[in-house]
């Protein structure tokens, strides 16, 4: 089995992720080759709580430009992750 924080990331920080902090779902960019019960099992290690959920999807390259060269930004995949009620990620709470 892979090291878990090969398989997670880090964590997404955005005003959409945060929103969903009140509902207990946390948002990570995890390995492209990342299954749902190795990311659960990951977030479970690392953080020590209970993942009910695990929704994944992948985040496509935006085109970009620098001046005559064209190009795309990288593409990765993310996770939202549902915890038990009452569970909480203590890196998310000082924001």
């Amino acid at each position: 089995m892979k090291d878990p924080r090969q398989i997670v990331l880090r964590p997404i920080v955005s005003e959409k992720s945060y929103e969903m902090i009140e509902h207990g779902r946390y948002t990570f960019e995890v390995a492209k080759e990342a299954k749902k019960p190795e990311i659960a099992s990951a977030v479970q290690e690392i953080f020590n709580v209970t993942v009910t959920d695990v929704n994944t999807m992948r985040v496509n390259g935006k085109p970009r430009r620098v001046r005559y060269n064209k190009g795309l930004t990288r593409s990765w995949k993310k996770a939202v992750v549902t915890l038990k009620e009452g569970d909480s990620i203590e890196f998310f709470e000082g924001r």
